[in-house]
């Protein structure tokens, strides 16, 4: 039986525990509710409360905090609103030119809920933390507000399923949104006789009770929110988020990246059995870091250096895996003689001189000139010695299914005049991206190294905050730990990807500690980001919703002076919103399923 079948057969036995406690009162006894029919506990108390008066004193403050708030929230709305318009027609275009996007982990039902365990996006550990990190600061807010505006928060308390999910604060919602009328039960129109005679005997009696009940006195008038104090209550959640994810990603993109620095850019991928490699006990994942005396910082210093390494010499080659150092002797084997090596095209430059030549991606250099290309060391060996403007042959072993014309050795050959490299001066510029999926192979040794450019991706990280200017600095930090930069997603510093970095400066005390803090920051930043933009959208019950129906009341209700009015149009136009963002939410999920059965 499978992790996954067990965790659902605990789940279940939960709910159904949940669901009879609940059914004879137990729950109740102990103030205790389920939130709707779903089996997440709320237990609630009212320890605490005094706490958010004294919180609350500062009332200017939280004004202020909440105003700010409301307007964050509008911005927030709009970008979602756009978003998701965009997204939408995106689709449909993408069914009226006949290339709906296939069925995918990106549009997966399970990863619209932010739920770790569920979300294969987000990581249990550091997801739980986070949520309940981003639901007790929006609640508290919430709370805090509540007593700055003077509504009664009647208790708070924790959301639990089977584990803490998050906190929660109960205000009065008559106080917050007003009392509600009561609704009065009408007769069909096509009831009989005897229906009406029961109704009109009941009504009888029920007047003649609320004649008789004596008067209670008044125990002073009921505080009911105005529509800028439910706005302030309402908006002070998203601002907490925003506020929490700002202090989050300013730690992280801070003083934490700056303390993580590549150890190196050598992974070993696999290892050849019977190879001098394998001999000398290096494994799978173990990071080089040194060769003789000469320090690896990339799969490229590894390389040349093993350019001037002949078949029965001694290295000597220091590993990490896992925190662990270790020391190995080993004698370099002969090549081959019929090893091809080869440099694989990862892809080729738009408008660039191999683009020009007919180069495609999966093809393999094996010849520039009568340079044979070993390595990946021997093309940028090579390219360093060029010129732009210079004319050379480039021999590659063409992909499967090519049908051009091919040499006689099965090879296909290119005159290519090259470009200059402005970066470099006037050095020969080809324009391809060598590399299969950054992975080299070394058969002196008998391993194959994986290439991930650590020292690049983690400029990359660094270089996120300065692009917040423009929209897409936006976009890259949302969608991060799910897309990242190339599709591959980045949910921290976890698994493999932590082998290739080590603390320094004020972090090289903790060791993987620092790991710990950053993916505790980057997750507890971003779902906040995330959570606090889903609730500025205009749809109820979002908090967005109602902020964005009192306001829409407020600009009717200018124009009209009439206050019926008013809360009719506010109400159709809200729900009318909320009815949209929900079948455009469905649109995105089932939109490829549906496409793909067209």
């Amino acid at each position: 039986m499978s992790g996954t079948s067990i965790l659902i057969g605990i789940f279940l036995l939960y709910w159904f525990l949940v669901s009879v406690l609940n059914r004879r009162g137990i729950l109740e006894k102990y103030n205790i509710s389920t939130f709707g029919p779903l089996p997440i506990l709320m237990i609630r108390t009212t320890r605490g409360l005094k706490l958010l008066d004294i919180l609350a004193r500062p009332k200017r403050y939280w004004r202020s905090f909440a105003n700010l708030g409301i307007l964050l929230m509008f911005a927030g709305m709009i970008a979602m609103f756009l978003i998701i318009a965009l997204s939408d027609l995106a689709l449909y275009t993408s069914f009226l030119n006949g290339n709906v996007p296939a069925p995918g982990k990106y549009n997966a039902p399970r990863n619209i809920l932010l739920i770790p365990g569920v979300n294969e996006f987000i990581p249990f550990t550091w997801g739980v933390i986070a949520l309940v990190v981003t639901l007790v600061v929006h609640e508290f807010s919430h709370a805090i507000l509540c007593r700055v505006e003077g509504i009664k928060v009647k208790s708070m308390g924790i959301l639990f399923a089977l584990v803490p999910v998050g906190g929660f604060a109960e205000p009065d919602d008559e106080q917050l949104f007003g009392k509600k009328e009561e609704t009065k039960r009408e007769l069909p129109l096509t009831a009989t006789i005897e229906e009406i005679e029961e109704w009109e005997e009941r009504n009888k009696i029920k007047s003649e009770i609320e004649v008789s009940k004596p008067e209670k006195p008044e125990s002073g008038p009921t505080v009911t929110a105005t529509r800028t104090q439910r706005s302030r209550i309402l908006a002070a959640g998203v601002m907490a988020n925003f506020t929490v994810a700002f202090i989050a990603f300013l730690l992280f993109f801070g003083p934490v990246l700056g303390a993580i620095a590549p150890l190196s850019d050598a992974m070993i991928l696999s290892v050849n059995e019977s190879s001098p490699a394998d001999r000398a006990g290096l494994q799978k994942d173990m990071v080089i870091t040194q060769i003789n005396n000469t320090n690896v910082t990339t799969a490229v210093d590894l390389l040349t250096y093993l350019e001037t390494t002949k078949p029965g010499d001694t290295v000597r080659i220091h590993a990490v895996k896992e925190g662990i150092a270790s020391v190995h002797d080993l004698k370099a084997a002969s090549v081959p003689e019929d090893y091809v090596g080869g440099v694989v095209v990862g892809g080729v430059i738009p408008g660039s001189p191999a683009e020009t030549a007919g180069i495609e991606t999966g093809m393999t250099m094996v010849r520039l000139n009568n340079t044979k290309m070993q390595s990946v060391v021997s093309f940028v060996n090579f390219m360093e010695t060029t010129q732009a403007n210079q004319t050379i042959q480039v021999e590659l072993l063409p992909p499967e299914n090519y049908t051009d014309n091919l040499t006689e050795n099965g090879t296909v050959a290119f005159n290519v005049q090259l470009s200059s490299n402005p970066p470099q001066g006037e050095r020969g510029f080809l324009g391809v991206l060598y590399g299969n999926n950054g992975i080299a192979e070394s058969p002196m040794l008998g391993i194959s190294i994986w290439m991930p450019q650590a020292k690049a991706y983690l400029e990359a990280l660094k270089q996120i905050p300065s692009l917040l200017g423009v929209p897409a600095g936006w976009i890259i930090l949302f969608g991060l730990p799910i897309y990242g930069f190339a599709g591959e997603g980045f949910r921290g510093f976890s698994g493999t990807i932590m082998q290739f970095y080590h603390p320094v400066g004020w972090a090289e005390p903790l060791g993987i500690g620092i790991f710990w803090i950053a993916n505790t920051l980057l997750w507890v930043g971003w779902l906040n980001f995330y959570v606090g933009l889903f609730n500025c959208l205009p749809a109820v019950p979002l908090d967005g919703g109602h902020v964005f129906r009192d306001y829409i009341y407020s600009f009717v209700y200018r124009l009209t002076r009439n206050d019926l009015m008013s809360e009719k149009i506010s109400n159709s136009i809200t729900a009318s919103f909320s009815m949209l963002i929900l079948f455009s939410f469905m649109f995105m999920i089932f939109g490829p399923f549906i496409g793909q059965w067209l």
